[in-house]
């Protein structure tokens, strides 16, 4: 067995591992042995010399992303046997086949669109694997991970045998301080094929410029949500991305559907997206601005004479991504959430989102509803939204509850 080198806590400091939280914090460590480089496996061990954990370490806040609280070593086998863990979870929900296939033949009515590893959740900590029909495209969010990509690939593929045969990996933004040739490229096959399935609708995905892998899954089941409120609305998808929801609103009955986003590529896949699935059909029109903006057009008047939208989704990017931006992130979701409730046509219904992790639930309701009275609107809660069950949350870890959403009525 190899024999990882050691970091020893500071008395007392191991106390939330002991609660299987998988974070070491740099302010929790009494010492470390020299040689440790970042990506290594290291031990984490007690004041007292006990063993504790086992994980990749890093430089930063987060010194150690906990993989395995049993003293084992981290090699195929490990890779294989948690790979296998999230497959199993996928299949248990549905989400994946319980016989796996010998081809993919995609049926209208079936998805090929899954997320296999969430991270935390999935107790493989900086790690994303998105699946795309045969495709799976992982995302390293810490070094550890990035330097066993090419072991991770191999055991995808070998624990997906008969749903993916091709492996892309994409990590330069999340790791944009490595070398950039390693941070981009097919490490298992390689395919052109970037069409995937959900819920029987068709999305090209961009996995190799896109955000993120190149599609938010995280929103399937809003999505759907969404379709069930859109017969005979007029639809304003804001910050649209590929066009997701406007998609499922076309399919909806949606009386017109505009998506608005400020990135032209974005505008170009949601155009593409609508194409796949509604061809020359002339209810959906894109536009390339900036969302405040648009909101402030005149076309959006709320004046007798002139119609507003029905029906208004919110999906902007995070506004937060660390503690210290959350204030202004609030006010930005206040503004935001106030000039959709001062457009919305009477009896409209107004899906809203933050996927800010440090914006907690009550941080983001909080902002809705001094959203509301500012523009003096009745507002009921419908729903309450989260991310889907392909994106778990580890109980022991519940920062990984990221995504939150509510559905309104507005009067």
């Amino acid at each position: 067995m190899i024999q990882y080198k050691q970091i020893q806590l500071r008395k007392g400091k191991e106390e939330s591992l002991r609660r299987f939280h998988p974070w070491v914090f740099s302010g929790a460590i009494q010492r470390m042995e020299e040689g440790i480089e970042e990506g290594d496996v290291v031990r984490v061990v007690t004041n007292s010399g006990d063993f504790i954990a086992v994980g990749h370490y890093q430089q930063g806040s987060i010194a150690v992303r906990v993989l395995s609280f049993r003293d084992v070593e981290i090699d195929a086998a490990f890779w294989h046997s948690r790979l296998l863990s999230a497959l199993q979870m996928r299949q248990a929900i549905g989400l994946v086949p319980l016989a796996q296939p010998s081809a993919f033949d995609v049926q209208p009515s079936e998805s090929t669109t899954y997320r296999l590893v969430h991270g935390e959740g999935d107790n493989l900590p900086g790690l994303i694997i998105d699946v795309y029909g045969q495709t799976a495209v992982m995302q390293a969010h810490s070094i550890g991970m990035h330097l066993c990509r090419k072991q991770i690939a191999s055991s995808v593929v070998e624990v997906m045998k008969g749903y993916v045969e091709h492996v892309y990996y994409k990590s330069e933004t999340t790791l944009p301080f490595m070398t950039a040739d390693d941070m981009a490229g097919f490490l298992v096959g390689g395919s052109e094929d970037n069409v995937a399935v959900e819920n029987g609708l068709k999305f090209r995905v961009d996995w190799l410029r896109g955000q993120k892998t190149g599609f938010f899954i995280d929103q399937r089941e809003n999505r759907s949500l969404l379709e069930k409120y859109a017969q005979g609305k007029r639809v304003l998808n804001m910050f649209c991305y590929t066009g997701g929801f406007s998609v499922y609103a076309m399919r909806g009955g949606a009386e017109l559907v505009h998506s608005v986003d400020s990135s032209e590529k974005a505008i170009a896949l949601t155009r593409q997206n609508i194409a796949l699935n509604f061809p020359d059909d002339p209810r959906h029109e894109a536009f390339c601005e900036d969302a405040f903006k648009f909101l402030d057009s005149s076309q959006l008047s709320t004046s007798s004479n002139q119609r507003s939208y029905d029906l208004i989704i919110l999906d902007p990017p995070a506004f937060a991504k660390h503690r210290g931006a959350l204030h202004n992130a609030l006010k930005g979701y206040t503004r935001l959430n106030q000039k959709a409730f001062e457009k919305i046509a009477p009896g409209g219904i107004l899906f809203t989102f933050s996927c800010s992790q440090v914006v907690t639930k009550d941080h983001f309701r909080n902002a809705v509803f001094t959203a509301a009275a500012l523009a003096r609107r009745k507002v009921r809660i419908l729903h309450q939204l989260h991310q889907p069950q392909d994106h778990p949350v580890n109980i022991y870890h519940p920062e990984g509850e990221y995504l939150k959403g509510l559905v309104l009525y507005v009067e």
